[in-house]
């Protein structure tokens, strides 16, 4: 084990000793820096942790001057952070001076009122155990609420009061909402939101009924007050229909457009005007009617029809029928007074007495039977009343042509055009069209006009004489530039041959006067040598003697490779 170490100790040691100065500095300062950090974390994490007194800033100066002379006074050692938060020792003392707070009104307005009860006892009574579901069914009800889409924040209050012994003797529970609707909601204008709202509250307080519950906005608007919002309905209502009515005139749109435009082009035909007007109004129609009773059905057997036959069908069927008849004859009975005495009959008549008479009366009461058939039929939702579309149509501008198949131009360089109007059938089979596609009736009072109409193309026109113009234009730069290069190709090829013939001649005389130099040279030579003249020569005729010799060897030795390198010459040439 020694030896080891020995040996490690030795290893670093000659490392040690073989970094240079500025290495020996870096690793001493880096490892000061480590022993430093370590020194900091442990200095940090052995100081006591401390807790918040409570849970949000308190930005009141006069408010934290009491609440810390109230801590001074109870000897609690506490320290103040940046954001104006309190912070003590632990959270036991948190919780008593919390319960001190509370009891002195030293609590700063905004704070959860809950977080009194936050104090860890022993025991637990009915009323904190009242507190602390009232604070679990509120928080949750916030909650929920608040993670509805259309919702940005809100505040719940619930009041559950003491039970009694008798029912009536009990307060109700109530409950009122603050709601913050989200930016473009239409929280405040929609019943089935806000009736959402209060169903979910209403289902999770026992006991609390509808009329007890409050809901507002930021505002303090009330908006679960129903009895106001018939104007609001009326305006959704009306909204509806309107959007019910621009859907059905765009569709109505689209189709004539997709129509007439496959037709006579897309820039020719536009609709003016397409108005339709509905009855949105619920009708439910009751109808009764009465119809023959069948006596002798059809026999599918027979070749005929026995339900047409006369007496196959009647009206109706008797059910009961009761007949009277009365009669009578001879004079009537005039009772007389008791005996002895005159009786009350009038003198008039007593002097019809001797008079005889008769009576007769015949009545008859039938009970008929016949068949009806009642139908209740309730209505669309919609029906079109009024329908009215004027259509306009276009007719055809067409360029004129001269007999070499040219644009004909005016003096001011626009094109001359050639109009062709929309001949009255074509205006008649359109309409039909647009009658059709609409579902004309002239029973509704419908109106549908399509009519010819010039369209303004001023523009169209003039954007169409610039193209031309600029087409023109340019298939003359093209031209004039083709003519132009060509000259100056033509020029460029007379103007190499006329060089290349200049060169030749010039090489031809090079060559002709060294050949003369070289005659006069040899000739020279000769006359020397059949004299016996030593004569001498520069440096330069020796050298282009030499070239001259070893061209003429290499010329019999190697005649192909002479030949392509004279071929090389004359290809760069």
């Amino acid at each position: 084990m020694n030896e080891f170490f020995t040996k490690q100790l030795d290893r670093i040691v000659s490392i040690w000793k073989k970094w240079t100065l500025v290495q020996r500095i870096i690793f001493i300062s880096v490892a000061a820096a480590v022993l430093a950090g370590f020194g900091v974390l442990a200095a940090v994490s052995s100081a006591p942790s401390m807790v918040p007194l409570l849970y949000r800033s308190i930005p009141n100066e006069t408010e934290m001057s009491r609440i810390t002379q109230r801590l001074d006074q109870e000897g609690v050692r506490y320290q103040q952070t940046a954001d104006a938060r309190i912070l003590v020792d632990d959270d036991k003392t948190a919780q008593r001076m919390r319960a001190v707070l509370a009891r002195e009104d030293l609590i700063p307005a905004g704070t959860d009122p809950w977080q009194i009860f936050d104090v860890e006892r022993w025991t637990i009574t009915d009323f904190e155990r009242n507190v602390n579901l009232r604070r679990a069914i509120t928080r949750s009800l916030e909650r929920h609420i608040a993670a509805l889409e259309d919702v940005d924040a809100a505040s719940v209050t619930l009041v559950m009061p003491e039970d009694k012994l008798f029912a009536e003797d009990r307060n109700p529970v109530t409950a009122s909402i603050i709601v913050t609707p989200k930016p473009g909601s239409d929280l405040t204008e929609n019943r089935k939101k806000i009736q959402g709202i209060e169903r979910l509250v209403r289902f999770a307080v026992e006991g609390l009924k509808q009329e007890n519950i409050t809901i507002t906005d930021h505002q303090g608007l009330v908006l679960n007050d129903f009895s106001g919002m018939a104007d609001i309905d009326r305006l959704e209502l009306a909204k509806r229909e309107m959007k019910t009515t621009r859907d059905l005139e765009a569709q109505y749109k689209k189709s004539i457009l997709a129509a007439l435009r496959r037709i006579y082009g897309e820039d020719r035909v536009q609709i003016i005007n397409l108005d339709i007007s509905l009855d949105t109004g619920k009708k439910t129609v009751a109808t009764e009617e009465h119809f023959p009773i069948l006596v002798h059905p059809d026999n599918p057997r027979t070749p005929y029809d026995e339900s047409a036959q006369p007496g196959a069908k009647v009206l109706s069927i008797t059910l009961s029928k009761e007949l009277q008849d009365e009669r009578f004859e001879g004079t009537g009975f005039n009772p007389e007074g008791p005996p002895g005495q005159e009786g009350q009959t009038p003198p008039a008549y007593k002097d019809l007495e001797s008079m005889a008479g008769k009576y007769s009366k015949s009545s008859v009461i039938q009970n008929e039977v016949v068949n009806k058939r009642v139908i209740n039929e309730e209505k669309a939702p919609w029906e079109v009343r009024r329908v009215t579309a004027a259509v306009a149509i276009d007719g055809v501008w067409k360029w004129a042509y001269n007999d070499k198949g040219q644009a004909i131009l005016n003096k001011d360089g626009s094109i001359q055009r050639e109009y062709t109007p929309v001949s009255d059938e074509d205006l008649a089979k359109a309409r039909a069209l647009v009658e059709h596609a609409v579902g004309y009736s002239r029973d509704r009072g419908d109106s549908v006009t399509v009519q010819h109409v010039v369209f303004d193309r001023t523009e169209r026109h003039r954007k169409e004489d610039r193209d031309y113009r600029s087409r023109l234009q340019l298939q003359r730069t093209i031209l004039y530039s083709a003519v132009s290069v060509a000259a100056l190709l033509v020029a460029f090829v007379i103007f190499r041959l006329v060089a290349r013939e200049m060169e030749r001649r010039r090489r031809l005389r090079e060559e002709e006067l060294a050949r003369q130099h070289q005659a006069m040279r040899e000739a020279a030579l000769r006359s020397a040598e059949e004299g016996g003249t030593e004569v001498e020569m520069s440096v330069e005729e020796r050298a282009r003697m030499e070239m001259q010799e070893n061209a003429i060897n290499m010329a019999r030795e190697h005649p192909e490779d002479v030949a392509q390198l004279i071929r090389t010459w004359l290809m760069e040439e």
